[in-house]
């Protein structure tokens, strides 16, 4: 299996414990981790040229991900 860069675990290696908690415990909670999961492999597919796609696509996508990096972020700490 490849190695995807920005997976949750690496992105806050602090939290996992935290985060497999609220995935069990909290909807939004996993439905967001999920999201940022699937953006962020989509977005590791476009960087790596299996799936290619335009500039403007690319950025858009990295803003997903930031996005809902910065909301899961604060649902760990707040």
């Amino acid at each position: 299996m490849s190695h995807t860069p920005h997976e949750l675990a690496e992105e806050f290696p602090e939290f996992v414990e935290k985060m497999h908690e609220l995935k069990g415990s909290n909807a939004h909670f996993a439905k967001i981790a999920d999201e940022y999961h699937e953006i962020n492999r989509a977005v590791h597919r476009a960087e790596t040229n299996v799936e290619p796609t335009d500039d403007f696509n690319m950025e858009t996508m990295r803003k997903q991900r930031m996005a809902l990096k910065d909301e899961i972020y604060g649902m760990l700490t707040g």
